[in-house]
């Protein structure tokens, strides 16, 4: 599901009527769910990656990496998660080269091209857009500057080399961070 800048929208209200409604106990915050599975506020990135089906080759390529116990650690980080399509629209043979022990450094200079430190909301980054006169940079703790717009009510990221991704699922929630899931890899220019 994209993020339409309507129903992101309204999704602010809803969170904003909730803050106001009073607290939320740990683990009960209504995230969305990534691909048909359950979401918990009060579980690390790590593990909420780990149930999700349409994140199984993110997931590999994060423990080919040895960075399983840095998304499991306290953080905060915001992880920008490309589903299973986006690992797929990779030439044929990638994925499988990278996880590969010799290609553990590539590998992770690729992952940490997805994630920032802190927690960044699709709040902040509407924002920052249009503070920005339509343009936000992104700093990773990979060093790719990710630029983020908005397209048709979508926030759009693009990479160093050009390619872009669709947020579409935002603000998963998670005991260390947020995760956004986008459309597609985020690569470094190398």
């Amino acid at each position: 599901m994209s993020l339409n800048f309507r129903a992101f929208v309204a999704s602010i209200s809803a969170a904003a009527t909730l803050a106001i409604a009073g607290p939320v106990m740990a683990g009960e915050h209504m995230n969305p769910m990534v691909g048909g599975a359950k979401m918990y506020a009060n579980k690390p990135i790590a593990a909420n990656a780990s149930a999700a089906p349409n994140l199984t080759t993110l997931v590999a390529a994060v423990k080919a990496a040895g960075l399983v116990e840095t998304l499991a650690g306290p953080g905060p980080f915001t992880v920008f998660a490309p589903t299973n399509a986006a690992f797929d629209k990779l030439p044929a043979g990638t994925v499988e080269t990278l996880v590969k022990p010799e290609n553990k450094e590539t590998l992770t200079k690729i992952l940490t091209c997805h994630v920032a430190s802190g927690v960044i909301t699709a709040e902040n980054i509407v924002k920052t857009i249009e503070k920005g006169h339509g343009m936000a940079k992104i700093e990773t703790l990979g060093g790719c500057d990710l630029m983020a717009t908005m397209k048709d009510g979508k926030v759009m990221l693009t990479d160093p080399k050009g390619d872009v991704a669709t947020v579409e699922t935002a603000d998963v929630r998670q005991s260390n961070g947020m995760v956004h899931v986008i459309s597609t890899v985020m690569l470094p220019k190398m």
